[in-house]
């Protein structure tokens, strides 16, 4: 008996071990058997979808990005640097629209919402052209855009054999192999952030093989200078007032083993080498400093950064890279297939999965939303955009701005949870940016203290209104992005951070303190004129309207960063005197309503949605990201979310149907969740941009918003997790939704509030055996379906109505091992 018991604990040590030391797991790879066409697509149709584009590998550092086609004749690296805007800060406050205010609410107090919205329409908006309607390029607000494109020709067209393409997930590097003319080529393509340098490398297995001809070129407002050993590619872009903004600069270098490199005429030439690696590296002018966001000379910049690579043996630079960008995707894996070798293309995976269950094209999915984070958010870049980093536009759809009405924020939901709170770090520093230009929007637009921004931003610290109140009139969006500076604490406990950014939290809640009023029929605090993003409904009155007041949306934001204000508070011991009105106010806050039809009501009145199958699902915030709905605490609401849920149906976009995933996880319904995450991952090859399409999965797994737009991803992988492991009620609750398709497997380095890693292991969709890394030493609680024992710990498993929870204190550093019973 005793050495069954010492053997079952040496078990779970060596499976402890396994678990927090670097990931053994088998790397996981996108891959194809064929190229994508790298002819450059019409760059002027910002709305599009290229086909071809949709089936080339994005690779990035966070500031360099590029998009890999593996064209054998004439290849193409389609490049973006992060930071190129156009636009330029501009003043779009509008000082007029405070005095209106008052009138508005009155009129939608009493039922007028024909006239309410249409006054709505003419004074709450932004001053001058705003976002330009999503297409603002040519003005002030600007637009993300492509770099350009490295073109490599070889000048051949002759057949080739043995193609395979493939983007190793694990360590950040593409692999294109190829056969032609006798010949065995490879090409290596990865881009760098410990040296900030995008490197190709070719080779071949016959000595003098390699002869190709590369340019850097861009679309428009560029000029190339060849000179002695390099070519330079320089340029400014619009700035929104017939003037110049933003400076660029790329340079691209050749060194090569064998053979020659000229340069001439904007063309580098290698003729007859046996290996070659290209380098390219980029930069902007751009800083991350209100109100002028300007840095150093990007010629400069661009040339220290070459000089640094090209100083370093190949071998090393590589190994640089791999070290850097696996030490952050090895942190979690997933296992749900137990497969070793993948043998099918990941194209036909996906069709197949349409049709029936591919657990590995679920495994890739959940680790490539994870790559594609580490790949466009390091710490000193700005964050993830609408498309992360990738952009082959000059108009990119939405400007590829940071959507704050959930978009970017759904870009970071899988950040902590997966491990991965390194690539936290811009969004974070982003929000503090906007506290400054944030202040002056809500002094200006509406007369009160503290800071807002509205449902969208840009580089230049755009906080303003829309153009139209029925999508830019996003009251709430200033509360949801600061839960994100709160919710990295609560993974973290680090104190130090808190008290950085308690500042920021504290003055978002000052501004609501100052934009609430109180209903006249019931003495409770609400929010308006706002929208529910971005419904709209009938109104009594006969009018199709979007404006009202406290939409839940709205109040349950608010109730949340209020909530949040005071537990920091806590947590800092601040004494701050605003503390004492947050809390008044929070008690008086006016909560959502469930409805005589069941649903929790979107408006305060049970209103009909002109869209009752309407993408967002901004009432449901409360569920998710937030927390004050919950399956165990609050059932009655959990109900009626569910309810609004199945009336929205199980359709939408790319990352509404993400978001779909983590509502139904939270209601601890996996098959259901895995019915969204199915719908998700459909094939979508075709280029259509109507958005009453429903999303899915292009072929290189972006996500099809229409078009794309990669938050999808994002939330696809968040949803995952939460499948898996759930904390957000400060008990790490193990399989809260797992699905039956998923009987067997394991996920490790999970992380869990308050400072847990967690790993676990199912079999017959049951806890098999999990551990737990304590990284700051906070009490633990464990939810599970059975009871569970923890070894050296006499612990008890009580019962409730929901399962069974497991309390314990921890240490630092400690592991925990627990075993179902």
């Amino acid at each position: 008996m005793f050495s069954k018991t010492l053997f079952s604990w040496v078990v779970l040590i060596v499976f402890s071990n396994q678990i927090f030391a670097q990931q053994s797991n088998p790397p996981l790879y996108v891959w194809y058997k064929q190229p994508a066409n790298a002819k450059i697509a019409d760059v002027n149709k910002g709305w599009n979808n290229d086909p071809e584009w949709l089936k080339a590998f994005p690779i990035g550092n966070g500031f360099l990005g590029g998009m890999v086609f593996g064209d054998v004749n004439q290849e193409r690296i389609q490049l973006n640097e992060k930071s190129l805007w156009s636009g330029s800060p501009s003043d779009n406050n509008n000082p007029d629209a405070s005095a209106y205010l008052s009138q508005i609410r009155q009129l939608l107090f009493e039922g007028k919402y024909k006239e309410a919205n249409e006054l709505t329409n003419r004074t709450q908006i932004a001053k001058g052209a705003g976002t330009g309607k999503g297409n603002g390029t040519n003005d002030p607000y600007g637009s993300y855009q492509l770099l350009g494109d490295l073109q490599l020709d070889f000048e051949k067209n002759t057949p080739y054999t043995n193609y395979t393409r493939r983007l190793d997930l694990s360590k950040g590097l593409v692999q294109i192999r190829y056969s032609q003319d006798g010949v065995d080529f490879t090409r290596e393509i990865f881009v760098s952030n410990p040296d900030r340098a995008m490197v190709i490398r070719l080779t071949a297995n016959k000595k003098g093989a390699l002869s190709f001809k590369s340019s850097l070129t861009r679309p428009e407002r560029f000029t190339i200078q060849t000179l002695k050993d390099q070519l330079l590619m320089t340029g400014s872009m619009h700035n929104g007032n017939k003037g110049d903004g933003m400076k660029y600069a790329t340079r691209l270098k050749a060194l090569s083993q064998g053979g020659s490199i000229t340069y001439q005429n904007g063309v580098l030439d290698v003729k007859n080498a046996n290996e070659v690696t290209l380098y390219v590296v980029a930069s902007t002018d751009y800083k991350q400093v209100y109100p002028t966001f300007i840095g150093e000379n990007p010629v400069t910049t661009t040339q220290k950064q070459l000089a640094q690579v090209i100083a370093k043996p190949y071998a090393l630079v590589l190994k640089n890279h791999t070290q850097d960008f696996s030490s952050l995707m090895s942190k979690a894996s997933l296992n749900l297939s137990n497969l070793t070798t993948d043998t099918i293309p990941t194209n036909v995976r996906l069709t197949n999965n349409a049709s029936g269950n591919d657990l590995h094209i679920q495994e890739v999915y959940f680790q490539f939303g994870r790559y594609l984070l580490v790949s466009s958010s390091r710490k000193g870049s700005l964050p993830a955009n609408l498309q992360g980093m990738w952009s082959n536009k000059i108009q990119t759809p939405w400007n590829g701005d940071y959507h704050v009405n959930i978009n970017a924020q759904m870009n970071y939901w899988p950040a902590d949870v997966t491990n991965l709170a390194e690539c936290n770090t811009p969004l974070l520093e982003l929000i503090q940016s906007l506290v400054k230009p944030g202040e002056r929007t809500a002094a200006i637009q509406y007369k009160a203290k503290g800071w807002i921004v509205h449902p969208v931003t840009n580089v230049w610290g755009y906080t303003s209104p829309g153009e139209h109140p029925s999508w830019g009139m996003h009251i709430a969006a200033g509360g949801w992005v600061s839960q994100h500076l709160w919710q990295h604490y609560t993974y973290t406990k680090d104190k130090t951070y808190l008290q950085k950014v308690y500042p920021a939290l504290l003055k978002s809640a000052e501004f609501y303190l100052d934009w609430l009023v109180k209903d006249p029929r019931t003495g409770k605090l609400v929010s308006g004129p706002t929208s529910s993003p971005e419904n709209s409904f009938y109104a009594p009155d006969g009018s199709v309207a979007s404006m009202s007041m406290a939409p839940s949306h709205d109040q349950e934001v608010i109730q949340e960063i209020f909530s949040t204000v005071l537990l920091a508070a806590k947590e800092l011991q601040d004494k701050d005197p605003l503390l004492v009105n947050i809390q008044t106010a929070l008690d008086n806050l006016t909560l959502p309503k469930i409805g005589s039809d069941g649903r929790l009501m979107e408006w305060t009145e049970e209103f009909k949605e002109r869209d009752i199958t309407h993408r967002h699902v901004s009432h449901l915030y409360a569920l998710y990201p937030g927390s004050w709905i919950d399956a165990y605490k609050t059932p009655a609401y959990a109900k009626a979310a569910q309810k609004s849920l199945e009336v929205r149906t199980d359709a939408g976009t790319g990352w509404s149907l993400a978001w779909k995933i983590s509502f139904w996880a939270r209601l601890k319904n996996g098959n259901k969740a895995h019915v969204l995450l199915q719908n998700l991952l459909k094939p979508t090859y075709n280029n259509s941009i109507n958005m009453s399409d429903a999303g899915g999965t292009y072929y290189n797994l972006f996500c099809a918003h229409p078009p794309f737009q990669i938050d999808g991803n994002f939330g696809g992988t968040a949803g995952i997790a939460e499948m898996l492991m759930q904390s957000h009620s400060n008990e790490i609750e193990l399989l809260p939704a797992l699905p039956e398709v998923w009987a067997k497997g394991e996920v490790k380095g999970l992380k869990a509030r308050n400072g847990f890693e967690v790993a676990i292991q199912w079999e017959n969709a049951s806890l098999k055996q999990a551990t737990l890394k304590s990284l700051v030493g906070e009490q633990c609680v464990i939810r599970t379906q059975s009871p569970v024992a923890i070894k050296g710990l006499s612990v008890k498993s009580v019962k409730d109505t929901f399962g069974y929870t497991t309390t314990f204190n921890t240490i630092k550093g400690k592991i925990y091992f627990v075993t179902a019973k």
